[in-house]
C-alpha cells in the first residue's frame, strides 16, 4: 500500500467516523446543531431596509391591503432591532412597531398609536396578541432568538419538493409566549425556514407559516418574497409580501430609539 493511499484512507476513515458521530446525536443534540447551522447562515449582514404589503383575509376571503417599510439592524452580543412603519392606508398610517430582541430575557417592543399620539409599551404578557389585526402575533414579528428556545430533530421529510428537517422548537419562557411548541421545517442545503406549524397552550394546531420566494442577496443572504400566515382555528389569513431589500443601509442605533416613535414619517 503507497504512502498516499494510506494518507486517502485515513481521511476517508476520518469523514465516516464524523458521519457516524453525526449519526449518534440524540434528537436534541441533532435540533440544536441544524438551528445553530440556520441561525449562522442567517446572520452577518449588518443592516437591511425592506418594502412590505400586507394583505389581510377574513373567514369569508374578503381581503385589505396595508403597506409598510421596515428597517432591521444586527446588534453584536444581543438580539436585532428593528422598526416597522406603515405607510397606508390613511387610518393607519404612521403606527409604528420597535422591537428589540434579547437572547435572554423578554423582548423590549413599543407601539406606536398616531390616532392617540402615544406609544404604548407592549407587555410581555400581552406578545401573543395580534400585530395590528393580522393573523401574526407580537412575538412572531420579533426575529427568533437561538437562546430562547430548545429543540428536537423529530424527522426528516422534503416541503414543497425541498428536502428537509423538521425540528421541534419549544420556549424557554412559556408563560409570556401563547405557543407551546414551532414545527419548523428547515431545508436541508441552505438552512432556510419554509414552514413552520404553531400550537397552542393546549397543544392544538393553532396556525402555519408558509415561506415562499426566496432570492439571495450578496451571494449569501437568503431572504422570503412571501410570508402567508393561516389560523386553522378561525379561517382567517395574512400574507406578508417582501420587496426592495437593501442591505448595508447604515443604520445604527440612534435609528431604533423609542423616543423617535413619534416623529417617523
Amino acid at each position: 500500500m503507497t504512502q498516499q493511499h494510506t494518507r486517502i484512507m485515513a481521511v476517508w476513515g476520518m469523514v465516516l467516523s464524523l458521519a457516524a458521530a453525526g449519526r449518534a446525536q440524540d434528537p436534541a443534540q441533532r435540533g440544536l446543531a441544524i438551528a445553530q447551522e440556520a441561525e449562522r447562515r442567517y446572520h452577518g449582514y449588518g443592516d437591511f431596509t425592506a418594502s412590505l404589503t400586507m394583505i389581510l383575509r377574513n373567514g369569508q376571503g374578503q381581503e385589505s391591503r396595508r403597506t409598510m417599510h421596515i428597517q432591521d439592524l444586527e446588534v453584536q452580543g444581543d438580539g436585532d432591532k428593528s422598526l416597522c412603519l406603515f405607510d397606508s392606508p390613511a387610518d393607519i398610517k404612521n403606527t409604528a412597531l420597535l422591537t428589540a430582541a434579547h437572547k435572554t430575557g423578554d423582548d423590549d417592543q413599543w407601539l406606536y398609536l398616531p390616532a392617540l399620539k402615544r406609544v404604548k409599551r407592549i407587555a410581555s404578557s400581552n406578545k401573543s396578541g395580534s400585530f395590528v389585526g393580522s393573523e401574526f402575533a407580537y412575538e412572531d414579528i420579533a426575529s427568533q432568538e437561538l437562546e430562547r428556545y430548545t429543540y428536537r430533530l423529530l424527522r426528516e421529510e422534503a416541503v414543497d419538493g425541498n428536502d428537509s428537517f423538521v425540528v421541534d422548537r419549544v420556549p424557554m419562557n412559556g408563560r409570556n409566549s401563547g405557543y407551546t411548541r414551532q414545527e419548523v421545517w428547515i431545508d436541508k442545503v441552505e438552512y432556510r425556514t419554509l414552514k413552520v406549524e404553531y400550537y397552542d397552550r393546549k397543544n392544538a394546531l393553532l396556525k402555519t407559516l408558509t415561506v415562499t420566494g426566496y432570492t439571495r442577496y450578496r451571494d449569501r443572504f437568503w431572504r422570503p418574497g412571501r410570508m402567508t400566515m393561516v389560523n386553522h382555528q378561525t379561517g382567517k389569513g395574512t400574507d406578508l409580501i417582501w420587496s426592495d431589500y437593501r442591505f448595508g443601509a447604515g443604520l445604527k442605533d440612534s435609528d431604533f430609539l423609542k423616543d423617535n416613535l413619534e416623529r417617523m414619517r
